[in-house]
């Protein structure tokens, strides 16, 4: 009888872990905004990093149209913060159909493999551990974009890339040395605190083959002076400047801080880039 008991809770116990762990797995489905979210781990041959590739299709997917895509730096953090506010804007047809390819770390720590101030950055004095931009660019063109236009129906010629702060140095970093890898560039409160003189030199410049892409670079107006400053500077410096590679477009976005930007920079850039209105 007492090995009976015994058992019974077990049995109990088991079943109790068992649907926890049922429920642990199944949680993500219950996010709704989050859409259909198919994932792929990449290595980088450069860095030997892995990165978590995260793709969300479009609401009724057809494999016979190719549709515009939008690669997300910081994709740990930006994806499911954008693809859910994607998921609203659809309903009432406010942003366009796209493919959403988020690139994360998953973690936000450095110890813990987020490279982000290396990957997203060029070479500062104050910042030894900076510089590693052209690297994490190769990574991208040879790596994340053949296996999402390999995969799914990705317009190659409708590509964008969106990056905040760090990341927003990074998208100017591939509009002025491969302009043409991307057709549409949003910036978003660019980080340029430590190099700006890199982003206001000409000769870092290569002019594309066969098209001007665009470039939206957008600013807070509530942003901490230590970033708004450099990105005034840089706004000033390339606006009425015809050599350029670019089609620019530069906005203010008032009252709007260094984070609170992001959903009104990926909204307005993706619509302009777009042609979207």
């Amino acid at each position: 009888m007492k090995y009976l008991f015994f058992h019974s809770q077990k049995v109990l116990l088991l079943f109790f872990v068992t649907t926890i762990t049922c429920a642990q797995e199944q949680n993500t489905h219950v996010l709704q905004g989050l859409g259909q979210s198919i994932y792929h781990h990449v290595l980088s041959p450069q860095s030997k990093s892995t990165y978590h590739i995260i793709v969300r299709l479009p609401d009724g997917y057809d494999k016979s149209i190719e549709y515009p895509t939008i690669y997300l730096l910081d994709g740990g953090i930006s994806y499911p913060l954008l693809s859910a506010y994607y998921h609203y804007m659809r309903f009432t047809e406010e942003i366009p159909a796209m493919i959403i390819v988020g690139i994360s770390y998953g973690t936000d720590d450095w110890k813990k493999g987020n490279a982000r101030s290396f990957d997203y950055t060029v070479k500062s004095p104050q910042r030894e551990h900076w510089g590693g931009a052209e690297k994490f660019q190769y990574f991208i063109k040879n790596s994340v974009i053949p296996l999402v236009e390999n995969h799914y129906s990705s317009a190659p010629d409708s590509r964008i890339i969106f990056g905040n702060s760090l990341a927003g140095q990074f998208v100017l970093y591939t509009a002025m040395t491969q302009p043409d890898l991307f057709a549409g560039h949003i910036a978003s409160n660019p980080a340029l605190h430590q190099n700006v003189s890199f982003f206001l030199n000409e000769k870092n410049i290569e002019h594309a083959v066969n098209y001007k892409s665009k470039l939206y670079v957008s600013s807070g107006s509530n942003d901490d002076v230590q970033f708004r400053e450099p990105v005034k500077k840089w706004i000033k410096h390339w606006e009425n400047k015809s050599s350029h590679p670019w089609i620019l477009k530069t906005e203010t976005l008032n009252d709007e801080g260094h984070m609170s930007a992001i959903p009104q920079s990926f909204v307005r850039g993706v619509r302009w880039v777009l042609n979207f209105h």
